[in-house]
């Protein structure tokens, strides 16, 4: 219960900050333009709250907080007197409506700048793309443990998760990643990932792991917490001992654990398991015995439990000064809506699966576990959702501001506006396409939510 308050809380405060500042800014250009703005609302439904300032605009917080409006003195939707005409929106010329309707994604865009600019500023605490374990074709490719990714198909890259995005990308498209890494050497590397050897229909969210890739950060020490009553390894094992070894294979982090027990289990009869305990390096002998696991499948175990931390430790920090943090945060901005439009055109092409269309329930998921890692994280998740405002206010859908600035580049064309049957024919395919896009985004939600 309290995940889900808190994520229903954060996702009301992150739309409602990203809302703000997209209705403000058709408010601030339509007031520049001479409009008079009847009403500046967040929210839909039943107002909560509401003033009124002296120019007799009615600014309100509404009931429900899943987007806002800016009401306009407009002849299509209201009677306009006579000596008001000239500040209603339809009587403005096509470029001050063109300026008024693209306010709102500009706004959304500059807040995304600003939000990055404050968090490379503050400094966003991130995992570098050091890798941690190899197999498969990260194996074969020659990447080793400790390896550190400086590059993906020359786009340099950081952190693990820009690393990752890169990846995918790759994947996605079907060709080989080049990769360029600073080993244990510090010497640069070049590798070859033959990311287009992937299967057909493999998981866009797994990339990296079904290349052979473990990063390092994913990597948790085996030290057990706990030892289960009667079990195999009651007498054997204590709380604290740090598992290095299980019959002669080298233990890095507590996945693989799991697998050398099962296959010792299978193997039969006992093995040694090798620990660090007060500073000394011991070899205990063990006999696993069959099992469950979690799911009630038959499985190999001894009868331990692992200390896990919820998260492992930063290992980089991205920060900056206030003025070199400005085209940081620009070129951010730049990489990360051409990451979006490219994942648009890919879904678009069918290279990429519709599953990475969400709706309000992963992003409200989001919003909290972002909150939740800190005000850095925060603030790259409200960039990221508003720079995601942006882009999808301006795909050309009747509804959106796109659609309508797509009927403005027409009335530019053909020297006087559309007529009031194709606008309204435009606004129900526009209401059809949405309504399609917030079904494909829920069901989405719901597959992710049965899946966890």
């Amino acid at each position: 219960m309290g995940e889900f308050i808190g994520s229903v809380w954060w996702m009301i405060v992150s739309l409602g900050v990203l809302v703000t500042f997209h209705e403000f800014g058709h408010y601030w250009v339509a007031r520049r333009c001479g409009v008079k703005v009847l009403r500046f609302s967040v929210g839909f439904g039943r107002p909560l709250w509401m003033r009124r300032n002296r120019a007799g605009t009615e600014f309100a917080i509404a009931a429900i907080p899943l987007g806002g409006y800016v009401k306009m003195l407009d002849e299509r939707e209201v009677e306009v007197h006579p000596h008001e005409r000239d500040q209603a929106f339809n009587h403005k010329s096509v470029w001050q409506r063109i300026a008024i309707v693209a306010a709102g994604p500009a706004a959304n865009l500059l807040l995304c700048i600003a939000l990055l600019w404050a968090m490379f500023v503050l400094g966003k605490q991130d995992y570098s793309p050091t890798i941690g374990r190899t197999s498969g074709m990260a194996q074969a490719a020659g990447l080793q443990s400790g390896d550190r990714l400086i590059s993906v198909d020359a786009r340099s890259v950081v952190t693990a998760g820009q690393a990752s995005m890169a990846l995918t990308t790759a994947a996605m498209d079907r060709h080989d990643a080049r990769l360029e890494v600073l080993d244990a050497q510090d010497r640069v590397q070049t590798r070859v990932l033959p990311l287009s050897q992937l299967p057909q229909g493999f998981d866009e969210r797994r990339v990296p792991v079904l290349a052979g890739l473990t990063w390092q950060f994913w990597l948790q020490p085996a030290l057990v917490e706990k030892v289960v009553p009667d079990s195999a390894a009651q007498g054997v094992l204590l709380p604290g001992d740090l598992i290095v070894a299980v019959d002669g294979q080298r233990i890095d982090a507590i996945d693989q654990v799991f697998t050398e027990i099962h296959t010792l289990g299978k193997r039969g009869g006992p093995g040694m398991i090798e620990v660090l305990r007060g500073g000394e390096r011991l070899a205990l002998e063990i006999t696993p015995r069959q099992g469950k696991d979690g799911r009630g499948q038959p499985t190999w175990q001894i009868g331990i439990g692992f200390a896990q931390s919820s998260a492992p430790a930063y290992d980089a920090e991205l920060k900056y000064g206030p003025l070199a943090a400005l085209p940081v945060a620009v070129r951010e901005t730049a990489r990360m809506a051409g990451d979006s439009l490219g994942m648009m055109r890919r879904i678009v092409t069918g290279n990429a699966s519709l599953q990475n269309i969400s709706g309000p329930v992963t992003i409200a998921r989001v919003a909290n576990v972002s909150a939740q890692r800190g005000l850095d994280w925060f603030l790259f998740f409200l960039a990221l959702l508003s720079l995601s405002l942006c882009i999808i206010n301006l795909l050309p859908i009747p509804i959106l501001d796109g659609g309508h600035l797509l009927y403005y580049l027409i009335e530019l064309v053909k020297g006087s506006p559309l007529s009031e049957r194709a606008m309204a024919a435009g606004q129900y395919v526009g209401l059809a396409l949405l309504a399609g896009l917030m079904g494909l985004a829920f069901y989405n939600d719901i597959l992710g939510l049965a899946a966890r």
